[in-house]
Formats: structure tokens, sequence, C-alpha cells
């Protein structure tokens, strides 16, 4: 292997690590707001709502405790959306990511405080 080929091999790597202390960051991060609904905003569709406040409880209960989390809902593991059934409703749940004032992306969503957390509760229906 060449130098330049080394050199590439370990620029990779290192891209790799940093990347994946990114996301675990990310992760632990979505995980606590989502556990604790602290750190963000929790915003629920008008069809949620529309079902009854019993259910709106048992549905933010439901998101909380989720953890049925795969390759398939969870490509980048980073635990910003999920999907589950209540009854005989199909329900998802997703977390954005904006700039603390709100008016665009963050621009960096594994720092906590250039980031405000917003995550939508809503039927599959609504998404």
């Amino acid at each position: 292997m060449s130098g330049s080929e080394q050199h590439n091999c370990a620029s990779n790597a290192s891209t790799a690590i940093v990347q994946q202390h990114r996301s675990n960051r990310i992760r632990r991060l979505n995980d606590n707001f989502r556990r604790s609904f602290q750190g963000g905003k929790v915003l629920i569709t008008s069809g949620v709502q529309g079902l009854g406040p019993v259910f709106v409880q048992e549905i933010l209960l439901a998101v909380q405790q989720f953890e049925q989390f795969a390759p398939g809902n969870d490509p980048y593991e980073e635990h910003d959306f999920g999907a589950f059934s209540s009854g005989r409703q199909r329900l998802c749940w997703k977390i954005d990511y904006y700039d603390p004032s709100m008016q665009s992306g963050s621009r960096d969503p594994s720092n906590r405080i250039e980031t405000a957390r917003v995550l939508t509760v809503m039927l599959v229906s609504e998404y």
C-alpha cells in the first residue's frame, strides 16, 4: 500500500469514528428528550388530538417508552423516528432539529445548545 493509500485509509477510519461519536451523542440527546419531553417541544397533530385526551395521554406514554429501533426505521441509529399501533390506529413520531431561533435547520444536532428539538406525534395518514 502506498503512502497516499495509507493516508486515505486512516482518514476514512477517522471520519467514521467522528461520525459514530456524533450519532451516539444525537441518540443520547434524542432518547433523553423523548423519554422526558424535557429539552424541546412536543407537537401533537389535530388527527391525534381529535381522538380524545385519554388517547393522547396513552400515545404520549407509548412514545416515551418506545424502544423498537431497527435498521429499517433507524438507519443512522439516532432514535429520531418511530412507528407503532394503538388499537386500530397506526401512529408515528419524529424528531426534527432547528436552530435556537426555530427559523432554519440546526447546523449540528449533536450540540444541544445549538439545537432546538421538536418531536411531532401524528397518525401515519397525516405524514
